[in-house]
């Protein structure tokens, strides 16, 4: 069986482990912790990193320090993880769901302005498939409003935005907006197995940040010897993570570029042996915008129908190999569709239906990408007989 994915350990994992416990402080902000947010702030130009237990806490944090309140609304993309709209719903918001893009899945920026309306605090894109939402606009809307930015870049690592009115200039995905917020889950392109990174890039908010992800304390300022003894100073939870998680994550950025090599490989082989069936209107492949970088997050077609779809699943896994659907609708989900307002969101229900992602992580051989690509071949020709 070809599995949708397998968790890759570089082989460092439980050696830093083991250098984690043995340095008697596996709690949260030890060394590794330290080691990851410095690499991610030096290698994408991150103002603040601090890691979270998860990309969900990463934007519940950014939530509170944009201060959300009840009665405040949000703009979020309906064809998205729940935890996307789940951070701000919990600080009593009411969540505005828009649309994606007909080619592609990221919110469609040019229908942003109409939802804005004087309740509207922030914009929350995500950047579907780690390719870049267009930042320039959503940045230029959010200015002209006073809303904050909030980028879900969950999927995003190591993947960057090209600046329209500086064609040389490239910037980090989660750099852009006022806060970006990490996963690394064990189906990202790199892992902790759970795990998470609020990013701040705006320096009013660091030190509050600081205190929130300590569960409201200025505990961070303590052992940093800038006040003599900490206490509770405001809101906020257990953010941060375990040391010994940061150790498995550390372990794992060292590889990162090795990692990210592997997997645009296997991309590419995917979007090369599958373009005869797009030539042919059998699928859709991923559209990259002229804005956005690969990072190989993931690969997926779109089907025609969701029946055709369900079948070429079924054909798959009857072949030994698991393809699986993603999002549905968050506008259209048990909990929140009473809420919404209404609106048909064509392209997000579309996504849901008809988008289909193929299996893709490092141990992944290309002769297994090949005859994935053949097994898909196949089941048109037989269907399409």
């Amino acid at each position: 069986m070809i599995d949708f994915n397998r968790p890759h350990l570089t082989g460092k994992e439980t050696e830093y482990i083991k250098q984690a416990v043995e340095s008697k402080k596996i709690s949260g902000n030890g060394i590794f912790t330290k080691h990851c947010q410095q690499f991610f702030e030096k290698r994408y130009g991150f103002t603040k990193c601090l890691l979270t237990t998860s990309c969900t806490d990463a934007l519940e944090m950014a939530a509170i320090l944009a201060d959300i309140q009840p009665g405040d609304e949000v703009i979020v993309p309906s064809f998205t993880f729940v935890s996307t709209a789940l951070a701000f719903v919990r600080q009593g918001a009411k969540i505005v769901f828009a649309d994606s893009y007909s080619d592609n899945p990221n919110i469609d920026a040019d229908k942003i302005e109409s939802l804005i309306t004087s309740k509207t605090k922030a914009i929350v894109p995500v950047h579907y498939a780690g390719l870049a939402c267009d930042m320039d606009k959503i940045m230029e809307i959010a200015e002209q409003h006073h809303l904050w930015v909030i980028e879900d870049a969950a999927q995003a690592i190591d993947a960057y935005y090209l600046d329209s009115k500086h064609e040389s200039t490239t910037k980090a995905l989660g750099s852009i907006g006022h806060f970006g917020c990490f996963s690394f889950h064990e189906t990202k392109n790199i892992t902790s197995g759970e795990g998470g990174m609020l990013v701040v890039n705006d320096e009013r908010f660091i030190r509050r940040a600081e205190i929130i992800w300590e569960k409201g304390t200025n505990r961070s300022e303590f052992f940093r010897g800038k006040v003599n003894k900490y206490g509770w100073v405001d809101t906020g939870s257990s953010f941060l993570s375990s040391d010994i998680t940061a150790a498995f994550l550390f372990a794992q950025c060292e590889k990162l570029d090795d990692i990210q090599t592997k997997r645009k490989t296997l991309w590419q082989v995917y979007y090369e042996g599958l373009l005869p069936l797009q030539n042919k209107g059998y699928v859709k492949l991923p559209v990259i915008p002229t804005y956005a970088t690969n990072n190989a997050h993931m690969f997926y077609i779109i089907c025609r129908t969701l029946e055709e779809r369900t079948d070429l699943i079924n054909y798959l896994k009857g072949n030994g190999i698991e393809a699986v659907f993603h999002y549905l609708s968050l506008h259209k989900s048990e909990y929140y569709a009473a809420k919404h307002d209404g609106r048909e969101l064509p392209y997000s229900d579309y996504y849901s239906d008809c988008l289909l992602r193929l299996p893709l992580f490092y141990e992944l051989k290309i002769e297994e990408v090949k005859q994935i690509v053949h097994e898909i071949h196949n089941f048109f020709h037989k269907n399409l007989k």
